[in-house]
Formats: structure tokens, sequence, C-alpha cells
């Protein structure tokens, strides 16, 4: 049996919870700059349209969604 070796560190696929999202976000000096997501490594970035709760497989967990 071959295990999946994952070669990302374990920050990078650990996730933030909606707590520590909010402290990182209340860091930054200029509250009203606009806020965007990437999911290829910051190649591009979209606008976050909605923010839902959302549940995977019986685990609760809150969605970025890009609506364009």
């Amino acid at each position: 049996m071959t295990e999946r070796i994952n070669k990302n560190p374990e920050w990078v696929t650990r996730g933030k919870t909606i707590k520590q999202l909010i402290a990182e976000l209340q860091s930054f000096e200029n509250q009203d700059l606009e806020v965007k997501i990437s999911v290829d490594d910051g190649e591009s970035f979209k606008c976050i349209s909605l923010v839902g709760k959302h549940n995977e497989i019986g685990k609760q967990f809150c969605g970025l969604k890009n609506c364009e």
C-alpha cells in the first residue's frame, strides 16, 4: 500500500477559523481595503460575492463564494 504524501506544509492545508480570519483582517491598518480571494497561488484574484454557512459530509464550515 502506498501512502499519499502531501508536499505542502501543514499551514497551507489546515485552513483558518472565522475567529482567526477576523483577527488577521483586523491587523490591517486600512480597514476599507477590498478583500479578494485567489485559488491559483496569487496569479489571479476574484471578489468575494457571498459568505455562507455550508455542510460537507456532516461538517459545517463558512464558505466564501465568487458569483462571476
